[in-house]
């Protein structure tokens, strides 16, 4: 099977272009609960500011807007000579042409280069081969050949699925929350930990709160309570995780597939950094495939646009382009 590009906003590179050391670059990680930034000048990162998300999939467009006009100003993105974006929801030229309207005017003399926020992943690793996932608000896998072919599974956004997300996890603790009641059954550590989280006193109160309350980020928030419960050693809680593991594992093997890749594999997101038993049990699906084990990031992903900047212009960014050390303010 051909593998199909994933669409990007690519400048005209037709001229020719110094190397990244030589400029100033700004970096942009738009994820599904915040924004991160970097600047770097010289190939050193100088700068690095949080916003709230620019992702329009989750926030109004005004709104991203404000977000991505007070991170720029942070950045001094007026003096930037490339800006290099990944934005999850990035499926299509036409989102990666709307989210450009939005930037180009905060960068005025730079070219703005958009990709999936994936790839921003394997770049933040010093990767230009291999399979990137990101378990964090959503869930998404990417990759890439040797060929230069590319691939994608996941990233549909949470109506369509997103398994092995934040939000999946936080759906599935209400789920399980409600199935308990159904039974006649007491609330379970599970349902204890969720409705104490939620400020609620009894699980029916469950189904108007996650009706009502439509903010994906707020229900990905939850999902530290699956983990907490697993931890204090609830058996259904670590079977939801396992659960997670098996579907965030199926999206790597769709792309390591399609590309006929073994790997590398890393690991982005919130989800997939800070909950080692997610990242356990994905392991233990793809080891079972015959893939080696997934590495998490050592730094954000906003760290690979050095390393992406480099990529794109066919040059080597240098071995510590995929993590340069960030020079605090």
């Amino acid at each position: 099977m051909t593998a199909v590009p994933m669409p990007a906003a690519r400048a005209d590179r037709s001229r020719s272009r110094p190397a990244p050391q030589e400029k100033i670059i700004v970096g942009l990680d738009i994820g599904g609960s915040k924004t991160r930034g970097v600047r770097i000048d010289g190939g050193r990162v100088t700068r690095e500011e949080v916003a709230g998300s620019a992702n329009v999939q989750n926030v109004d467009k005004s709104i991203a807007g404000r977000n991505l006009e007070a991170l720029m100003a942070a950045l001094g993105g007026a003096q930037a000579d490339e800006v290099y974006i990944g934005a999850g929801g990035i499926d299509t030229d036409e989102d990666a042409a709307s989210l450009r309207k939005l930037v180009s005017p905060l960068a005025p003399r730079a070219t703005v280069e958009i990709v999936h926020d994936t790839r921003l992943v394997l770049a933040a690793a010093g990767q230009d081969v291999g399979i990137a996932l990101i378990a964090g608000t959503g869930s998404a896998a990417w990759g890439i050949n040797p060929a230069g072919e590319e691939a994608r599974s996941g990233g549909w956004g949470y109506l369509l699925g997103d398994e092995g997300s934040g939000y999946w996890f936080g759906r599935e603790a209400v789920r399980h929350s409600l199935r308990q009641l159904n039974l006649g059954l007491a609330p379970d550590g599970l349902t204890e930990l969720l409705l104490s989280d939620c400020g609620l006193d009894c699980p029916e109160h469950l189904i108007s709160q996650f009706h009502t309350n439509h903010d994906r980020r707020y229900w990905a928030q939850r999902s530290r309570v699956v983990f907490e419960a697993a931890a204090r050693g609830h058996v259904l809680s670590q079977a939801i995780i396992r659960e997670g593991g098996w579907h965030l594992a199926e999206q790597v093997l769709q792309v390591a597939r399609r590309l006929a890749l073994a790997g590398p594999v890393i690991v982005g997101g919130g989800l997939g950094l800070h909950q080692p038993a997610l990242v356990e049990a994905l392991n233990a699906h793809l080891a079972g495939e015959g893939l080696p084990a997934a590495r998490t990031l050592a730094v954000e992903p906003v760290f690979g646009a050095l390393h992406l900047a480099g990529a794109l212009l066919n040059t080597t960014a240098g071995p510590a382009a995929g993590s340069p050390e960030p020079e605090r303010k």
